[in-house]
């Protein structure tokens, strides 16, 4: 596009981008990050899109969950296995029940920043910065720490660095072998009412396998690795244009620092600086629609974002909540089917369900989170679409961040384990649960799921 390149978003409006007191540190970042390494390659990225063309046509299913917002904190061996290991227990139910591929993409190795309802935040009096991902500044509230640090920008392109380069020595060097699922074991798991039911599936595939594995059918390599992609909100325009390339003997741009990016609720204005920065990468991309989304709004969105109608480049991640999704969704799924637009159906259940306890504390019950799920698939049945994946806010650690449940959570629990300093994350059982809500359901409603 001879009207666009990665910095042609400065001319439009951008929200939710911290400001810096000292601009000139913040040009030095920004150069340095021009000059780092790109973080994923070209090949990946379109290995995705073909994967998550596949989950449009309903012969794949995107399954895309992690932290809210990710710490430099949690850049750990044992937190990124936690992770790594909740997605694919999910992926291995959800192979079971809707017998299709499985496309695991986390919300990892660079979901640093969070878009806020307000720039200041005030307690007891005192009124500072709103806390805006480690990228930006730290979540203590004290002037100190909720200082905007342009350096946060390269310490947010390392910790992905170290996060990437950890997933992948996992997922190809034999830790999501399916042959050996026990590797994926949570301490707790055998804690959760899924456990026995998630067993007796492990057990059934193995033998399915050591079956494949009398026949010749499947090699060893085909069992020891899998397919593992990152995704984060592409908020902080200044960041994502530093690590937007051109991969060498290529006209196009692709942003090498995810791939998967997507655009928030907050900033999908159709004038605005994120909406000119998507439609100019390569990349399969996301956009985040809610009741706020109009049906003649969405599909100007898709003409701008996805104008040559490409299979695989859009991906709508529906958060609308369980009260609203029956009056908001099928105006959507009605006007895109009649633009012809081609697009992965995506549910997130979490964002669209946020409430607040008496004692403040922000949460979300599990049971709204189930019957949005159910309604979403529900309404697509009826249009004659197809939900092709979940987007979830989840953790491999026993937090209790999440009423309701197998496990019973009340809100008097959530101090127990409430470690995010965001949005309130599903916990291991609490994921599991979805996972065979889906399975199960597909089992009942057959190839119209």
């Amino acid at each position: 596009m001879s009207d666009w390149d990665p910095s042609s978003w400065r001319a439009k409006t951008a929200l939710q981008q911290p400001i810096y007191a000292d601009s000139d540190s913040l040009q030095g970042v920004l150069q340095q990050l021009g000059d780092r390494p790109p973080l994923v390659t070209r090949w990946e990225i379109d290995r995705l899109k073909t994967q998550l063309a596949l989950a449009a046509n309903g012969d794949a299913f995107l399954l895309q969950g992690g932290d809210c917002s990710e710490s430099f904190a949690a850049c750990r061996a044992d937190p990124i296995e936690k992770k790594l290991k909740v997605l694919l227990q999910m992926s291995l139910v959800l192979v079971y029940g809707l017998k299709k591929p499985i496309i695991r993409v986390g919300r990892i190795a660079g979901q640093y920043a969070k878009p806020r309802s307000s720039d200041t935040e005030t307690r007891d009096g005192v009124t500072l910065p709103s806390y805006r991902g480690d990228c930006v500044n730290r979540s203590p509230f004290t002037p100190e720490d909720r200082l905007t640090r342009p350096q946060n920008l390269l310490a947010a392109y390392e910790h992905s660095a170290q996060t990437l380069n950890y997933l992948r020595a996992l997922t190809e060097g034999g830790f999501a072998d399916l042959k050996h699922p026990e590797n994926w074991e949570l301490d707790f798991v055998s804690l959760s009412p899924q456990s026995d039911e998630y067993h007796q599936m492990v057990r059934g595939i193995g033998d399915s396998l050591n079956f494949l594995d009398v026949l010749g059918g499947v090699t060893r390599a085909e069992l020891s690795r899998v397919d593992f992609y990152t995704s984060h909100e592409a908020l902080l325009l200044a960041y994502e244009e530093a690590l937007t390339r051109q991969p060498s003997g290529e006209a196009e741009w692709y942003n090498l620092g995810t791939h998967f990016p997507w655009i928030g609720d907050r900033t999908r204005m159709i004038d605005g600086a994120h909406v000119e920065y998507f439609r100019g990468i390569k990349n399969p991309i996301a956009v985040k629609v809610g009741p706020s989304t109009t049906s003649d709004g969405l599909i100007e969105l898709l003409d701008l974002l996805n104008p040559e109608r490409e299979v695989g480049r859009m991906t709508l991640i529906c958060r609308f909540g369980a009260e609203r999704i029956a009056e908001s969704l099928p105006l959507l799924i009605a006007a895109v089917q009649q633009s012809n637009h081609p697009v992965l159906w995506s549910v997130d259940p979490m964002h669209g369900n946020t409430m607040t306890t008496e004692n403040g504390i922000k949460t979300r019950h599990f049971d709204q989170i189930l019957s949005e799920v159910r309604e979403s698939f529900a309404i697509h049945a009826r249009h004659g679409t197809i939900v092709g994946g979940i987007h979830l806010e989840l953790t491999g650690n026993n937090v209790t961040e999440c009423i309701g449940g197998a496990g019973g959570l009340s809100s008097g629990d959530l101090s127990t384990a409430y470690e995010s300093n965001v949005d309130p994350r599903l916990n291991y059982e609490q994921a599991m649960e979805i996972a065979f809500l889906i399975a199960k359901q597909a089992r009942v409603a057959g190839p119209e799921l």
